[in-house]
């Protein structure tokens, strides 16, 4: 009896032991979740078409417009002057720059002054008897010679003889070679033929200064020019008097510009041709490296993005009823970040963000500013 009372408790525990490890197992089920389909959040804006300026982007040195190289056309010792002749030193129109010791050339031409009154005198007497009326023009004209002034242009003739007569009396060689003394005599002296400023110096005071010799450089800084070599394939599109952005490497300061020439000849090497433009302001200093940004031309009825945007080239999404659509466009002109494009009409809402792994037929929702204030 207790055989079969055994054998019922086994059982028993067996199926009770079942059914709570069944219990168990159904309690540790975890109701089945359903996915959530992700939406993605857009960024859009809204085309309007209008006239978009293409501009050419160019970079240059700037050179002084107006800038002469010193140069001696005499010989002598270079002398001191009331400002010291060193790179930097400002000087204003007709004020001297340089002086050469002219002693020696100035004793010279002393001397042939001397010539050319003797001269004059010695053929009084002659005029006075064969030219009587041309006498007191000839005594008038010695009384008017001054040594210490620019000698005075030689009385006019009246007669082929008379001309003949102060030929022949070598009146007129001596006179051209004052009046060539003198001309030489003005180049120990260099005046500044306008504003500006000396930006290199080679001689001192004291130094011999051979003829020919290089001195040094003169700028007006108030007016530079820069050229800049601007691809072939834009000839028809640059003209001068376009106007010019231009801007220092690191963008903090800019400047307005224009193009005041373009050459008519391109450079066979790398197909570009050379445009110059002049520009004057504030801060400009010769051999300064700019960028300059031409104005080419303008693109009607067009609109302007960023370049990553744009798909293969051709195309670009846009928003529609939650989904994106792919949409082909005509880029006409590629700049460093933007891209110009044709081809879409006002209102369309185009993507103005990057959007990772999008596709056509994506759904989408576009991002409300307004509502994440509230």
């Amino acid at each position: 009896m207790r055989k079969y009372i055994s054998i019922a408790l086994g059982i028993v525990l067996l199926i009770g032991s079942f059914l709570i490890v069944k219990t168990m197992i159904a309690n540790n089920q975890r109701p089945e979740r359903k996915a959530k389909k992700i939406v993605k959040t857009v960024f859009i804006d809204n085309v309007k078409n209008k006239d978009i300026p293409i501009t050419i982007s160019a970079n240059g040195n700037l050179v002084a417009k107006n800038k002469i190289e010193i140069f001696s056309e005499v010989q002598g010792v270079l002398q001191t002057t009331s400002k010291e002749f060193k790179a930097g030193t400002s000087y204003r129109k007709g004020e001297t720059i340089l002086r050469i010791n002219n002693e020696e050339h100035y004793a010279n031409l002393q001397a042939q002054k001397s010539n050319l009154y003797n001269a004059i005198t010695s053929i009084m007497p002659d005029i006075r008897l064969d030219y009587p009326n041309e006498y007191d023009k000839w005594q008038a004209y010695l009384s008017s010679f001054d040594f210490n002034k620019t000698t005075p242009t030689l009385p006019e003739m009246n007669s082929e003889k008379e001309k003949f007569f102060i030929s022949g009396r070598n009146i007129y060689t001596s006179y051209y070679n004052v009046k060539n003394m003198e001309v030489r005599l003005n180049k120990y002296i260099i005046r500044a033929p306008y504003n500006g400023i000396l930006t290199d110096a080679i001689v001192n005071p004291g130094s011999l200064v051979r003829q020919g010799q290089k001195l040094g450089e003169f700028i007006n800084p108030s007016v530079y020019e820069m050229e800049v070599a601007i691809n072939a394939n834009y000839i028809d599109l640059l003209q001068k008097g376009n106007t010019v952005k231009l801007q220092n490497l690191d963008n903090s300061k800019t400047w307005n510009g224009k193009v005041i020439r373009v050459n008519g000849k391109v450079d066979q090497a790398s197909q570009t041709v050379k445009a110059f433009i002049q520009v004057a302001g504030k801060n400009l200093k010769e051999g300064m490296y700019l960028e300059a940004n031409l104005v080419a031309k303008k693109e009607k009825n067009a609109y302007e993005m960023p370049r990553k945007l744009l798909i293969n080239n051709e195309s670009v999404f846009v928003y529609k009823d939650s989904i994106l659509e792919l949409i082909k466009v005509n880029p006409v002109y590629f700049k460093d970040k933007t891209v110009v494009i044709k081809g879409l009409e006002n209102g369309t809402k185009v993507l103005s963000k990057n959007v990772p792994g999008a596709y056509e037929g994506m759904l989408v929702k576009v991002f409300n500013e307004n509502k994440k204030e509230k």
